[in-house]
Formats: C-alpha cells, structure tokens, sequence
C-alpha cells in the first residue's frame, strides 16, 4: 500500500518511477485498466477518466508543465472549431497563423531558447543570458516561488505539439472535421501510452475509435502482449545492456579521447545502430500493446529499417508517424517533388545561414556557392530541370528541420544535413545505377550493406550530442571540445582503422557477451516477415494458462538482465 501511495501522490517526481521497464507503471496500469473495464460504453466518461490519468502521468514526469500542455490542447481545441465554423477564407488563414505561431512559440521556447541564445553569443562574443520570463511571471503571485526559473524542456513537448498543429491544419484543409467534445480531443493529444516518445498519432486515424465500445478478444490480448513482452526485450536485454557495458565504456571515457582502433569504433557504431533502434522501437512497441489492450489502434512506427536497401526506403522504414508528418505538413506544402515557391528559396537561405551561424564553418560558403552555379547550369541546359532545382530544395529543408526536432544541437542539423544530402545523391544516381532493379542476391546484400553502413556513419553525431549533456558535461568537458568529438572520432576511424587479428581476438574476449547480443539483435532483425509473423500466430492461438506460463518465465528472464544502471529510453530527450 505504502508503494501505491507513493504512485499516486502529488508529489512530483523525474517521471523515473513510471517508464515502461518499472513496477510503479505496471502498478499503475494495473488500476487503470481496472477502472477502464467498468466504462467501456461510456465513451465520454472513458475519456474524461483517460485525460485525467494522462495528465497526472505527465504530471509526474513534468511538474507543473502539466499547466503548459492543458493550455495547448485548449488553445488548439478552440482554434479548431474556429477554423470549422468560419466561412471567410481570410479569417481562416488568419486562425492557422496563429495556430502555427502559437504552437511554434511554445516548441522553440522551451526547446531551442538556450541553443540559439549560446549560438548568438558564440558568434558575436556577447554575453545575453535568458530569462524565463513566465516563471518569473508566475512567481510574482506565490511566496514559495514554485516555478523554476531555469528553462526545462516538457516531456514530449515535440510530440504534443506536432499532434496539436497537424489537428488544426487537417480542420483547415477540410480533410476532417472538429471533435464536438473537448474531453475527446484531450484525450486524443495526452494519450499517455505515446504522451512522451511518441508514435505522433494523427487525428483522422484515432478520433473515430473515441466513439466506438473498447471490446478486447483474445487474439487482441494476446497480440498485445507479444508486443510488450517484444519490446521489453528489445530495451532490457538489448538497449540497456549494450549502452551501458559495451558502447559508452568504450565511447565516453574519463579523457574523453579515442584511443581505441579505428575498427573498435566501427563495431561500437554497428551496436549503437542495433541499441537506438531496440530503444526505441521497443518503447513503441509497448505503447501500442497497451494502447489496444486499453481498446485503442495506434500505427506501427517501424518496419524493420536494416533492411532498407537504400536512403530513401530507410527513411519509409523509420520513425513512420515523423516521417510521414513531416512530409504532410513541411514537405508537400513547400511544393514536394513538383514545385517549389519563394518560400523554398527563403527558408533554403535561412538554413544555410543557420548552419553557418552555429557551426561557424565559413568554408560552407564554397559549398553553397559551387551548388548554387551547378543548379543555375542546370536550369539553362537542362529542360525541366527547375522541377529538381525545387525538389532537392524542399527535400533538404524537411531533412535539416527534422533533425533540428531531434534536439537543440548542431549536430542533429548536421546530421539531417547529411541524410538530406544522401537523398539527393541517391535519386539522381538510381537513373544511372546498373544494379537498382537487381533482383541478384548478391546486389541487395550490396544495397543494405553500403544503406546500414551510411546511417550507422551518420549516427556519429548523433551518438556524441550526448557528451554534451549529463555526466560527461558535468566531468569539465567544454562544449568546444565536445563539438570536436564526432570529427576525432572519424578520424580515428579513417586514418587509424589499424586492424590486427590478435587485437580483434583479445578485443572479442573482453566482450564476448555484448558481442553476442548485439549479434543475436541483428539476426533477429533480418529474419523473414513471415518468420515473425509465424511466432505471433503460435503464440495466439495457445491456450491462456499457457501464454500466461511463457510469459512469466520470459519476464523473469528478461529482469535478470537488468544492471545497476537503467537508461532511460532514448527518445525521452526529444
């Protein structure tokens, strides 16, 4: 009892105590389902019960920015419904400014004032400081100052919000129409299973299941519990263990210097890759199975993306509901393949001047100037070719933006500077690649050999953003050295790949079991479809008292791997 209490207290706490992996969560969605059984053909009630608990749960990861997010979803409620009801086309474009705006204002606040205002100052040797002007605001009514006047960043704040802005720009578009009742819509936005890390869950798909009775079958509940117990696995036994005794032991040590082989590091990046992928698509995994066993579809956010046999096709395999969010509210606005306006050409400029801005590599301007003389060649000699001058506008834009959403770093924009580029590469070289529609087995080994190698390449900068924060930070390393890692670490890579036999041997001793999972990972990873789907239809169609069995002994297994130190889930930070 004494724990129970301690669940629901008021007391705020880091929101560690109810990540997917503890038993407070499961303490807690033990009640709640509870509770849910008995208003499953009351919708209303159910969501006013829902929005509740979810606003508590991020209560307990967030404080007080609980306040921040119910002032989100009541804006873009009325914004909404505003937007619906107004016939003049003036006053419509007028309201989705102000949803832009206002969603917009709340994202970079608290996400991006701190990096912009170190930018700044880096680049002009000024000093500004920032002010968190509304909890001062908010402390001027209180003795005991309860705000903190330091900016933190809300748990989930990119995922709401994105949820926010494509529900009012959907009602604008007259693809769907408003929720009549405020309890469906708060609902929909605070959903706690995908509050904090996602899926980005879109309206059309989820608001016509608000009205409909929660029935559970036992093909449901099984194929639930496959899902949670998958991705329990996949965080505990791969994730946890891999980040924890293999990459950051050899990634961030106490000289932060890489001292390691150049070959080390290349395995160490081919674990990262299996680790940030296990991560996360283990956290989505357990929020979609507990999202249906409450009644509730959410889309898949992954489909096995080491498989992708290309860039382009990684990117349709990855992250799913962000990719497909940015290219229904960023890229096809901007004109998407066919068309670009002068839009395109500001915002290219923008984030040209951005890059240079935080990176201060003045060099770029060679780059951008070379570009800018092939594609005004390419206008005057090719027909037709303006069309792809706007497309690989649009498409850098997407990338670039989607990997400032990552985080506030300049190395999520060099990292979507890079992915975005590799795109462009690829569309113009598979009009002249002699195996793009190979069908030899060979040739798709090929293909996802050089895909994987590239996004484990890219997930250099990534990986390192992480030394800027934490522990590391807090060890004395600078941010101007922290800056530097990604190309120290390349470098070691490059010119001192020294491989030797008896290294790699002694290498393989010391971590032997690190190895063998993030072996093991692969291989499950690259089984056939209907492999997976095989395992899936056996377990559901065993009897209860036995799926009950398997999965106490899985679980039971699956917490001896637990260390001493439990990562929290990747995706928390965005």
């Amino acid at each position: 009892m004494e724990r129970l209490f301690s669940i629901f207290s008021s007391e705020i706490g880091d929101g560690s105590s109810l990540v997917f992996t503890k038993l407070d969560f499961w303490l807690f969605f033990l009640l709640v389902m509870i509770v849910l059984s008995f208003l499953n053909k009351k919708t209303i009630v159910r969501s006013i019960f829902l929005t509740i608990v979810s606003l508590f749960f991020f209560y307990k990861t967030s404080g007080l920015y609980m306040l921040l997010l119910i002032i989100s979803v009541t804006f873009n409620y009325f914004l909404g419904r505003r937007i619906f009801i107004s016939k003049n086309e003036i006053n419509r474009k007028f309201i989705i400014i102000i949803s832009a705006i206002f969603n917009l204002f709340i994202l970079g606040y608290f996400k991006y004032a701190y990096f912009f205002t170190a930018s700044f100052n880096d680049m002009f040797h000024s000093n500004y400081e920032i002010i968190n002007q509304f909890a001062k605001f908010g402390n001027s009514f209180f003795d005991n100052t309860p705000f903190v006047e330091k900016i933190l960043l809300p748990v989930g704040v990119s995922f709401f919000t994105f949820q926010n802005i494509s529900y009012v720009v959907d009602i604008y578009r007259k693809e769907i129409n408003p929720v009549k009742n405020f309890f469906h819509y708060s609902f929909f936005v605070t959903f706690f299973p995908q509050l904090v890390m996602g899926p980005i869950v879109r309206a059309r798909d989820f608001m016509p299941q608000l009205a409909q009775q929660s029935i559970l079958t036992k093909v449901d509940f099984s194929w639930s519990i496959i899902q949670i117990v998958k991705g329990l696995i996949k965080k505990i036994v791969i994730a946890d263990f891999l980040i924890v005794y293999f990459i950051d032991k050899l990634l961030f040590t106490e000289t932060f210097t890489f001292e390691e082989p150049g070959f080390v590091y290349v395995i160490v990046m081919w674990a990262y890759s299996i680790h940030i992928y296990a991560d996360f698509s283990g956290y989505t995994d357990i929020a979609i199975g507990l999202s249906r066993l409450m009644g509730f579809k959410l889309k898949p956010n992954f489909n096995s993306p080491y498989k992708a046999v290309n860039v382009a096709d990684f990117w349709r395999r990855w992250h799913i509901s962000l990719g497909s969010w940015l290219k229904d509210y960023l890229y096809i606005p901007l004109g998407g393949n066919r068309t670009g306006g002068i839009g395109s050409y500001i915002a290219i400029a923008l984030i040209f001047t951005f890059l240079i801005f935080i990176t201060q590599w003045w060099e770029l301007l060679w780059i951008y100037g070379g570009l800018t003389i092939i594609y005004l060649l390419g206008i005057i000699f090719i027909t037709d070719f303006k069309r792809f001058v706007h497309r690989d506008l649009n498409l850098i834009i997407t990338m670039v933006l989607g990997g400032l959403w990552h985080g506030p770093s300049e190395n999520f924009v060099i990292w979507g500077a890079m992915n975005g580029c590799a795109l462009l590469v690829y569309k113009y070289w598979k009009r002249i690649s002699f195996y793009e529609n190979s069908q030899r087995i060979i040739a798709h080994f090929w293909k996802i050999f050089i895909t994987f190698n590239f996004i484990t390449f890219t997930r250099i900068w990534f990986k390192l953003d992480e030394a800027r924060i934490g522990p590391f930070k807090e060890s004395g390393l600078t941010d101007y050295k922290a800056d530097k890692l990604p190309m120290e670490l390349l470098n070691q890579i490059t010119f001192h790949f020294n491989f030797s036999i008896d290294y790699f041997i002694k290498f393989i001793d010391t971590y032997h079991i690190p190895l063998i999972i993030m072996l093991a990972g692969f291989i499950v990873h690259w089984l056939p479809n209907k492999v997976k789907t095989f395992y899936e239809k056996t377990f559901t169609s065993l009897p209860m008292w036995l799926q009950i069995i398997s999965v106490s002994i899985i679980i039971l297994l699956v917490y001896q791997a637990i260390g001493l130190e439990q990562p929290p889930f990747v995706y928390l930070q965005f």
